[in-house]
């Protein structure tokens, strides 16, 4: 897939975005269009992700992660939390920006302390059961990527 050229923001984007979303896919492109993969939550991770009413949970796992995988430190990047040994979880606070369709998310809990009061900005579209959120970050080497995740609602 390559990069998904987003829509006009969502009207009532903070309504429309409220409910339980599962992960179809999660893809990092360099501005050139070479696909890179997160070596931390592999090519195609498992994940929930849950807004209600200004607040979200979001929870990412390496689909064949193993017991005893490490990865040492977790290394960030640029607007983007920290993952370990193939998990990334992390809870907080959202406000959306209904002009622009970009969402501020404060991080508020996270298995990772580093991520604590961590605010991170993406833009996110709502078309019925789809939800597509896009991002600037870097790679865990500090390549610029921009990563695109595809989510279906199923609650």
């Amino acid at each position: 897939m390559a990069l998904t050229n987003l829509s006009e923001p969502t009207k009532d984007l903070a309504v429309k975005m409220q409910g339980v979303w599962w992960l179809l896919s999660r893809e990092d492109y360099t501005p050139d269009g070479r696909r890179r993969i997160d070596p931390v939550l592999g090519s195609d991770p498992l994940a929930i992700l849950a807004y209600g009413k200004n607040l979200f949970s979001a929870q990412f796992m390496k689909r064949d992660r193993t017991a005893g995988e490490q990865h040492g430190q977790p290394q960030a990047g640029q607007n983007n939390t920290a993952a370990m040994s193939g998990y990334d979880a992390y809870f907080g606070s959202y406000e959306a920006d209904e002009l622009t369709g970009k969402v501020a998310h404060t991080i508020m809990g996270s298995i990772i302390p580093a991520n604590v009061g961590l605010t991170v900005s993406r833009d996110i579209r709502v078309d019925g059961d789809t939800l597509i959120i896009q991002l600037e970050t870097t790679s865990t080497d500090g390549e610029p990527v921009i990563r695109t995740l595809t989510w279906t609602r199923i609650s």
